[in-house]
């Protein structure tokens, strides 16, 4: 280590795992990492978390001159007044306030007033939900709740020694669907109407404010969720369009405007530096391609290299990838498609093709959508597991339409976090610059050789064809 290097860490604390970057404030080099397991399932004790991150920051947080958190989004942690927690946080993707997400659409006026209100229209994942939830089904537990913060929040004060006011930061408190990143406020009515009562919530604290100090001293910089602490690593700027291929799938940008989107297939979220960051989910990715792979009886690289052997638009066989329901477009109740099978193309390296280019359609109507939104779409950032995948190299920029830049294997929202707590010690008007390390880039017709057959814009009319012939 070089003397006097000035170091930040950066935490992700996701669903999965807590991963820990400690990094040279200057260049955004990675000097150590830590990692520790979270427990599995859709609620979870945020005490869990605290753990994993004192594992995962053992000998590295000691090292820091200041620290930042992203953390997953929506998770409800409620406490108490003497500040325990009530119940087990629920996350993200615990959907049992499908329910009273529907209820709250109603009771507010529709779908439209809630994208007017806070920029989302609500469905189950929302912290606001879960606490209609709460307060129909937990009547006893809800009475005990004095403030809800959300898993980023609860680490920020944890880290802090537990400060009698809690903070938050603009781009996590948009995904509540009680705060309005078009007005930079909370909206205290529609947090009552959905519990019954008022409850206590974080200080939405300034991008690069220093909101607290560890036991070692050092700063603690506001932190963020996590999508927009993966902005802030990948460096993005007007333009970007990140499409992230994990368990599930984004498609997130950067914006100098709020958007409102009153289908509810864009999310108006603020992001961590005083922008926007509207975004599209997904809930098929990663896993198309893993249980393809299953089915035809081999592994990712196997289903790689068949996908390389088959024609683009793979002889007219299209998938809609919606094996686990479907989010955007909302089909909830929807199941995979195969389309087009014909003995031309019932074959393995068709199959294959076909997995591959529908992953990637489902995602590139979500770019579409942020068009008609107005946001630029000037290249795609790809990112996830299954950005490692030469066959989704190879198709991406055909179906996106746009030059498709792979950056180089990394904990990218740990490192946002780390340029946030940069960003806060140096206290300058903007993060530091950071470059992006760059794998390849791939445009459009340019990508690698495959066997011929139809282009981009063939491929995305029949996975257009096929979606709306059977979901009308």
């Amino acid at each position: 280590m070089m003397t006097g290097m000035t170091l930040v860490a950066g935490i992700d604390s996701s669903t999965q795992a807590c991963k820990v970057v400690l990094v040279d404030a200057d260049s955004g080099a990675v000097v150590d990492t830590g990692r520790a397991d979270h427990p599995d399932g859709t609620e979870v004790g945020p005490e869990a978390w605290w753990d994993a991150l004192r594992a995962a920051g053992d000998g590295l947080l000691e090292r820091a001159d200041a620290v930042a958190v992203g953390g997953q989004q929506h998770g409800m942690v409620v406490l108490d007044a003497d500040g325990a927690v009530v119940r087990p946080a629920l996350l993200w993707n615990d959907t049992r306030s499908a329910g009273a997400a529907r209820e709250l659409t109603d009771e507010l006026g529709g779908a439209g007033a809630w994208a007017d209100a806070v920029g989302l229209v609500l469905v189950a994942s929302f912290t606001v939900t879960k606490l209609r939830w709460l307060a129909a089904h937990e009547p006893a537990n809800a009475a005990r709740a004095e403030q809800v913060m959300l898993p980023h929040d609860y680490l920020t004060w944890q880290l802090a020694g537990r400060p009698d006011e809690a903070t938050t930061d603009r781009g996590d408190a948009s995904g509540t669907g009680y705060w309005s990143a078009a007005n930079e406020s909370y909206r205290p009515d529609l947090l009552s109407m959905a519990f019954g009562r008022e409850l206590g919530v974080p200080r939405v604290a300034a991008p690069a404010e220093v909101v607290g100090r560890t036991p070692s001293g050092a700063a603690i910089a506001a932190g963020t969720g996590d999508n927009m602490g993966a902005a802030l690593g990948l460096t993005l700027e007007p333009g970007d369009v990140v499409v992230s291929l994990g368990t599930s799938g984004t498609v997130f940008a950067v914006s100098e405007s709020p958007v409102t989107d009153v289908t509810g297939t864009v999310a108006g979220f603020a992001d961590a530096t005083g922008r926007h960051l509207p975004l599209v989910a997904t809930l098929n990715a990663a896993r198309v391609l893993s249980a393809t792979a299953t089915m035809l009886g081999t592994d990712l690289a196997g289903l790689d290299r068949l996908a390389l052997e088959a024609p683009a638009g793979a002889n007219g066989l299209v998938l809609l990838p919606y094996l686990d329901g479907e989010r955007t477009p909302d089909l909830p109740g929807a199941t995979g498609s195969l389309v087009g099978l014909t003995r031309a193309s019932m074959t393995p390296q068709t199959m294959a093709r076909a997995a591959v280019e529908g992953m990637l359609c489902g995602l590139a109507d979500g770019v579409d959508a942020m068009r008609a939104q107005g946001v630029a779409v000037e290249r795609i950032v790809l990112v996830g597991g299954a950005a490692q995948s030469a066959a989704v190299r190879a198709v991406a920029a055909d179906v996106f339409g746009v030059p498709v830049v792979v950056p180089a294997a990394g904990e990218y929202v740990a490192r946002g976090a780390a340029r946030q707590a940069a960003w806060a010690l140096a206290a300058t008007s903007a993060p530091p610059e950071w470059e992006l390390a760059v794998d390849t880039t791939v445009h459009p017709g340019a990508g690698i050789e495959t066997v011929g057959g139809a282009d981009g814009t063939q491929v995305r009319a029949a996975y257009a064809e096929a979606r709306s012939r059977l979901h009308p």
